[in-house]
């Protein structure tokens, strides 16, 4: 029931090219920063990675994009990166566009064991093209097929040696989806403490979703676009 890894290079060690990650995360907040640090120094490719987007055009998931690791995305915001817009236009990145919520609920049907659902989203546009349709009290639906990964790279603020994890707030949003859809889950953690150490009632993820654990190092915790207050007198600062 140890899961414990000593670090992200040991946690990751048989991620190969071709690989389907599962990514965690919600632009810059709640990335795996550890996890995507090592893949990206592992330098394996033709990756295919779920997540709700692909990070800026040089933080997050962004830095795996740069270095042309990844072949396909699954994502539904595609906005912040440059890298990943010319590599569309190029041709070079294959992407499949999914609505949130739609990505949100393949995810959780992955982990759930149900391989497909019929949602009125997205019905009538291109999302819905060369899907199967049909009519579910009096709405068109289209047919939606889960997601699963080969890995599930996952972000928590605790976690316990048997792989408990809790979240912290808006850290807490693709993460425990990608955690229960993969096949192997590898989390990193803020804190890492003993088995009962955190309150069984404030437990958001048990521990059976996930496979390996490490402590993380060195976040920067990044902001995408800062905007401040400006003084009485002065204009809007943003960076």
């Amino acid at each position: 029931m140890n899961k414990v890894y000593p670090d992200a290079q040991a946690a990751l060690h048989d991620i190969a090219d071709g690989a389907v990650i599962l990514a965690g995360g919600f632009g810059l907040s709640g990335n795996p920063e550890n996890c995507i640090r090592e893949i990206a120094r592992k330098q394996v490719k033709d990756l295919t990675i779920v997540s709700n987007n692909c990070g800026t055009t040089d933080k997050g998931l962004g830095i795996l994009l740069a270095q042309g690791q990844v072949k396909r995305m699954v994502s539904s915001y595609v906005g912040e990166n440059k890298v990943f817009e010319q590599q569309f236009l190029s041709g070079q990145l294959e992407v499949e566009l999914c609505p949130q919520g739609t990505l949100a609920e393949r995810l959780r049907a992955g982990g759930a064991g149900i391989e497909a659902f019929y949602t009125p989203t997205g019905y009538g546009t291109q999302v819905a093209d060369g899907k199967e349709t049909r009519e579910i009290n009096g709405r068109r639906c289209v047919l939606e097929h889960a997601i699963r990964g080969d890995f599930a790279i996952v972000k928590a603020w605790r976690g316990d040696r048997w792989g408990n994890l809790v979240f912290r707030k808006t850290s807490r949003n693709f993460n425990p989806l990608c955690a229960q859809a993969g096949r192997v889950t590898i989390v990193e953690v803020e804190e890492l403490v003993d088995v009962g150490a955190l309150d069984p009632d404030q437990i958001h993820l048990p521990s059976i979703y996930v496979q390996r654990i490490f402590q993380g190092t060195g976040y920067e915790k990044p902001i995408e676009q800062r905007t401040i207050r400006p003084r009485p007198g002065q204009g809007q600062a943003r960076s």
